[in-house]
């Protein structure tokens, strides 16, 4: 393991996102690599395994998401509540409570597997901010202790837009601001999506293109603000969502 050593990147982080890790931080992000590489074994977690293409595509990606025009959102360090929705191997959840040690992170997932896996992290890790949840997103969305509870909604690739809408927009508050990671998209996309997000009571903010600063590849960040109450028929049961898109 002593030769999985991740790149630092501190010129990047701060000419990118007006920040850059502590010493803890850094530790703590040199850690996690090292247990995802472990847990890679058993779980098939990642085929990003390389230390530069981690770094930029698990970890700048993560915090990229919650740095629209290339600040932190500063709910995240006021201590905002977070909920990352279907987040595999932790990402973005883990290096959002990292970087962001005042917010308080659901990583939320189905499978019990990954789950397991991520308690190992967060135990490993120290980050007391951070919890799990075994569960879908389509069930909590209508539970009362976590419909409209959340400041913040992390959903990096799961669905289309429409359906991470729908996942996303009942958990926040009045409000609250949904992030959706996406790889490509189309402005033909738009419209189906505002269709989806005014049936939800969200209303798209803002849709970010950038590129990734090692590989140059093309992300996009889709940013709802929850304006209105989610009416309470959404989300709809398990499947459906993607089956029938709104």
């Amino acid at each position: 393991m002593t030769n999985d050593l991740l790149v630092e990147m501190p010129e990047i982080w701060q000419q990118t996102l007006n920040w850059q890790p502590n010493e803890q931080q850094q530790a703590q992000f040199q850690q996690l690599y090292e247990l995802i590489l472990e847990g890679n074994r058993q779980l098939n977690l990642t085929r990003i395994t390389e230390p530069q293409e981690f770094w930029e595509k698990h970890l700048w990606d993560s915090l990229r998401g919650v740095a629209p025009q290339g600040k932190l959102i500063a709910s995240l360090e006021a201590g905002a509540s977070v909920i990352d929705i279907g987040t595999g191997a932790g990402f973005p959840g883990i290096p959002v409570a990292i970087a962001a040690p005042n917010c308080t992170m659901t990583l939320l997932d189905s499978t019990r597997k990954k789950i397991t896996f991520i308690d190992k992290i967060l135990n490993t890790l120290a980050l007391s901010n951070s919890k799990t949840l075994i569960a879908r997103a389509e069930e909590i969305g209508l539970q009362r202790q976590y419909r409209q509870n959340y400041d913040i909604a992390l959903i990096r690739a799961v669905g289309t837009a429409s359906a991470c809408a729908e996942y996303a927009l009942p958990l926040l508050k009045q409000n609250g601001l949904a992030v959706i990671y996406r790889g490509n998209w189309i402005e033909s996309e738009k419209t189906a999506l505002e269709s989806a997000v005014n049936q939800l009571g969200g209303a798209i903010e803002s849709v970010e293109q950038f590129t990734t600063p090692i590989s140059n590849s093309v992300r996009h960040c889709l940013y709802l603000r929850k304006v209105a109450s989610t009416p309470g028929n959404f989300p709809r049961a398990v499947g459906i969502t993607v089956q029938k898109p709104l």
